[in-house]
């Protein structure tokens, strides 16, 4: 089982920054992809942004300029730098990352329970 714990969320006034972590741990795993997902008050989840293990990325159109997601591999950790943040992006920011375990060695995505983001105007 592989275990994700988001952190660096808060309030922050419009404009302001915030940069969230997301660990991973429990034993032996291998991960691929890691993403980020946001989901606010009545709303569906939303996709953020993506990266590979080689570091290829993408994102969402509504946060392409502002976000910028990064990993590092050897801590098992993704970030999500967001700047020039707006009233709209308070949400809870939740990462996920696929990959298999020793124990289940079969891709699975794995989930986080989310770091709240409040963007005061």
């Amino acid at each position: 089982q592989v275990q994700l714990v988001e952190s660096g969320g808060g309030l922050v006034q419009a404009g302001g920054s915030l940069r969230l972590s997301c660990a991973a741990s429990g034993g032996a795993f291998s991960l691929n992809h890691m993403r980020w997902y946001r989901q606010g008050p009545g709303n569906q989840r939303e996709f953020l942004a993506h990266i590979t293990t080689d570091g290829s990325i993408n994102y969402a159109d509504s946060v392409k300029g502002r976000f910028t997601i990064s990993r590092n591999n050897a801590k098992n950790t993704v970030y999500l730098q967001l700047n020039s943040l707006k009233p709209e992006d308070t949400a809870v920011y939740i990462c996920s990352a696929n990959g298999h375990t020793s124990e289940f060695p079969h891709d699975t995505d794995y989930w986080g329970q989310g770091t709240q983001v409040t963007v005061s105007s």
